[in-house]
């Protein structure tokens, strides 16, 4: 993420129950089946559920270069899906 100017370094996996009840969602969107079949379907303060399913970069086999290359395309299809959807919400 660092290559496209954006600093990981302070985040970290937190669990749904940090924000269940303290934050509004106005949306939920899964980005693989495993999270679309283990998120809970509803959840007080959520919006609109979406599902854009991508490949698991993680679970590609390959060198590190191919792994790396790998990530990266999925990294950017995801910059491209977020911008399209940003860009539709706007023009409505």
């Amino acid at each position: 993420m660092e290559e496209v100017g954006v600093s990981l370094s302070d985040q970290h996996s937190k669990h749904i129950k940090e924000y269940m009840g303290k934050v509004h969602f106005g949306y939920l969107i899964t980005m693989c089946d495993e999270a679309e079949e283990g998120c809970p379907t509803t959840f007080p303060g959520m919006g609109r559920r979406l599902h854009w399913l991508f490949e698991d970069p993680s679970a590609f086999m390959g060198s590190e270069d191919e792994k790396l290359a790998k990530f990266r395309e999925v990294r950017d299809q995801i910059e491209q899906r977020i911008k399209t959807w940003l860009a539709k919400a706007q023009d409505k």
